[in-house]
């Protein structure tokens, strides 16, 4: 059956490592990563069994479309609100019996994950956990602005919910799901796919920008809250790529957005995040992971142009140039254009020694 395939994805997928941490038992607030201190198949965020298999075929299907792990995030907390992540028939909807369910529901002509009536589509699709996830993505893709809505407000536009303000109260779970499935977890402690960081707070900065890669870049965007519309630089290259009219990040404003997790303010301009957060460390090898690396092109301070969050092991995500994505980037201290044009790092983490 679906469901039986979806779970024997989880198992591959699913990636937590232990930890003797229980004060982080319950994930980071606000960061798409998991739990630690469990293992492959263990409940997550209160779910576990069919629901989980059902939340990784809705992330399978994000990836396929190349929807961004927020796109992830408001889909399965979405089914979470609508399903409770099991697979409804409906019944008042004969057919639907005829095909694997684990619930029947009686709400209009509602069924599965999305509670998705007649007028999205076949029933084969709507009762199908990744086929229907697909049909929520094309809708919340092609929503103007959905990048920088709300988790409540993007879903409500999609869903057109006779509770609206429901989908609120999933963020946290579909943060802790969709973190689960990616391999990504919380602690820093062992191994791992996901980012390591000895200090708690760089893990926070980390995983906000990470839960970012695949947002356009846009010049200009970027704050606090997350992606927002750039502006034009009069002609430029950002003009010729449209980037006015485009919702996303520019390399300082996605700094801007990881930094405000830990409550740490950071300028909007890479020579004045320079400037904000010295000394700088200069050595390749004292460069630890939630450090802000910096480029310039001509070696000195004013010629400072790009800035990228290091993950640790020569990788960095940035938001690199107009036409592109917030993306990860590998092995940067074997690459020319890196090295070539690295001035230094800046540590805005609070109370942290700079060696």
């Amino acid at each position: 059956m679906a469901a039986a395939t979806a779970m024997s994805a989880l198992m591959m997928l699913l990636v937590i490592v232990g930890s003797d941490d229980q004060a982080n038992a319950a994930g980071l607030s606000g960061v798409v990563c998991a739990p630690p201190g469990g293992a492959p198949g263990d409940p997550v965020a209160g779910f576990s069994g069919s629901q989980l298999a059902n939340a990784t075929a809705i992330v399978a299907a994000g990836a396929e479309m190349r929807a961004p792990q927020r796109a992830q995030v408001i889909a399965v907390a979405t089914a979470m609100q609508e399903s409770q992540l099991y697979m409804y028939a409906n019944s008042t909807v004969p057919e639907s019996l005829t095909l694997p369910h684990e619930r029947v529901g009686a709400d209009h002509d509602s069924v599965g994950l999305f509670q998705q009536r007649a007028s999205w589509g076949p029933l084969e699709i709507r009762m199908d956990a990744k086929a229907s996830a697909k049909l929520f993505y094309e809708k919340l893709l092609a929503l103007p602005g959905w990048e920088s809505m709300p988790l409540t407000q993007a879903a409500q536009s999609v869903q057109i919910s006779a509770f609206p303000d429901a989908y609120a109260r999933w963020e946290q779970p579909a943060n802790q799901i969709v973190g689960s499935v990616s391999g990504i977890v919380c602690s820093a402690v062992g191994g791992g796919s996901g980012p390591l960081a000895a200090n708690p707070q760089a893990q926070v900065a980390i995983q906000r920008a990470l839960s970012q890669v695949g947002i356009p870049y846009a010049w200009g965007g970027g704050d606090a809250q997350g992606p927002t519309r750039g502006i034009s630089d009069g002609g430029g290259p950002a003009d010729r790529a449209g980037d006015s009219r485009k919702v996303g990040f520019d390399c300082s404003g996605l700094m801007v957005y990881a930094f405000a997790g830990i409550g740490v303010t950071v300028p909007h301009q890479t020579q004045s995040i320079w400037a904000a957060f010295q000394p700088p460390i200069t050595d390749p090898h004292q460069v630890q992971p939630g450090d802000m690396i910096m480029l310039s092109s001509n070696g000195r301070p004013g010629g400072i142009h790009h800035v990228g969050l290091y993950l640790g092991g020569g990788r960095v995500v940035h938001a690199p140039e107009s036409g592109s994505t917030v993306q990860v980037v590998d092995n940067i201290w074997q690459s020319p254009y890196w090295t070539r044009e690295f001035i230094g790092a800046v540590r805005a983490m609070p109370n942290t020694a700079r060696p």
